[in-house]
């Protein structure tokens, strides 16, 4: 092994090497992880750097006049295979953006898409996902209002790439939504059981060796935000764990708002096919990618009225308190593990599983 190659680590993913030493793009700079983060620091971050960019979260804040602000995010799906249980690349490419904008506290109402497809494609595969994208749109209650569309040569685009952009209007609250705003003391609110994504898209490739029934969690989640900011003035973060999972995400807010974040294994719910796959191929829930579940980060006093609000609907029937906020240490996670004892739980550090989203 060369300086300049990854290293591998007990779980298959990739090791970080400094980006400085790297002089091509690899699978790990699309993880969500420490390589993502080293890519859009050292790279990105340099050249587009302004103070909506260096927020760090997963839209931007706009102004759009004296008193409104608009939430605008953008995405692009790769996922690989185009169709899996529970889901496809389209429902995938509307539901991520509309989540994307409403963790800011944002109604998203428009959506732009771009559509890479691959010369060879079949147009029924294409009136499918359309077709599905239609549907989360309408689910989602939002419309898609532009697009493009570029072709490119066979063998250049597995099929079908899809980008999107999203907009939405900030409703009116009493504080700013954004994973810099995490208090000591808040409580972490999990929406759901983790890796259904990952492991459903996974199976989906036959890369798992035994059958699975599992589903992706796909699902717009506004409508469940709404429902969550109406009860309770005292909502301080919303995020979906999406690519790197809960533990990436959670390091994420922790950095932003420089505090800690201390989690209860006990609490941490994991579908029984998720985890007997998980321990199969060597993989953490913690990491594994979600699409369809929220984190909800609030003050202790909104505790249970924020879970009685999110059990009453679809998305947020197994809504648990996993954690709360704590002074230090400032910037970590920890997990207070099944015998009492505590780890950290660091951030993704390359790929876990590479095309999910």
């Amino acid at each position: 092994m060369s300086e300049k190659d990854p290293a591998v680590d007990m779980h298959g993913a990739v090791c970080p090497v400094p980006l400085q030493q790297k002089s091509t793009i690899v699978i790990g700079h699309g993880s969500g992880g420490k390589m993502m983060h080293d890519l859009i620091s050292e790279v990105f971050i340099p050249a587009f750097g302004n103070p909506i960019l260096a927020a760090g979260n997963d839209a931007g804040l706009a102004p759009a006049g004296s008193n409104s602000h608009y939430a605008i995010s953008t995405d692009a799906h790769v996922v690989k295979p185009l169709f899996f249980p529970g889901g496809d690349i389209g429902k995938l490419a509307v539901c991520g953006t509309v989540n994307d904008v409403a963790m800011l506290g944002a109604i998203p109402k428009y959506l732009a898409a771009g559509f890479i497809l691959e010369e060879g494609l079949d147009i029924s595969i294409l009136s499918q996902v359309v077709q599905s994208m239609r549907e989360s749109a309408e689910e989602a209650g939002i419309q898609i209002v532009a697009g493009d569309t570029k072709v490119v040569e066979k063998g250049k685009a597995d099929g079908l790439y899809i980008t999107t952009a999203g907009f939405g209007e900030i409703i009116p609250y009493p504080h700013p939504i954004g994973g810099q705003h995490a208090q000591p003391g808040d409580r972490v609110i999990l929406s759901g059981t983790l890796g259904d994504h990952g492991i459903a898209v996974l199976g989906a490739r036959g890369d798992l060796g035994f059958e699975s029934d599992v589903k992706s969690d796909i699902a717009p989640l506004n409508h469940l935000i709404h429902a969550i900011l109406q009860v309770s003035d005292k909502v301080h973060v919303l995020r979906d764990p999406t690519r790197g999972g809960l533990a990436t995400s959670l390091n994420e807010i922790a950095k932003q708002s420089q505090v800690g974040i201390i989690l209860d294994e006990k609490t941490i719910p994991v579908k029984p096919a998720v985890q007997s796959a998980c321990e199969m191929l060597g993989f953490d829930p913690l990491y594994i990618a979600n699409e369809g579940k929220l984190i909800v980060i609030c003050a202790a006093e909104d505790e249970e009225k924020v879970l009685a609000t999110m059990r009453k609907t679809d998305d947020g029937q197994q809504a648990i308190a996993i954690g709360e906020i704590i002074t230090d240490p400032p910037g970590r996670v920890l997990m207070k593990t099944l015998i009492g004892s505590h780890r950290v739980v660091d951030i993704l550090a390359g790929e876990l599983l590479p095309r999910i989203c």
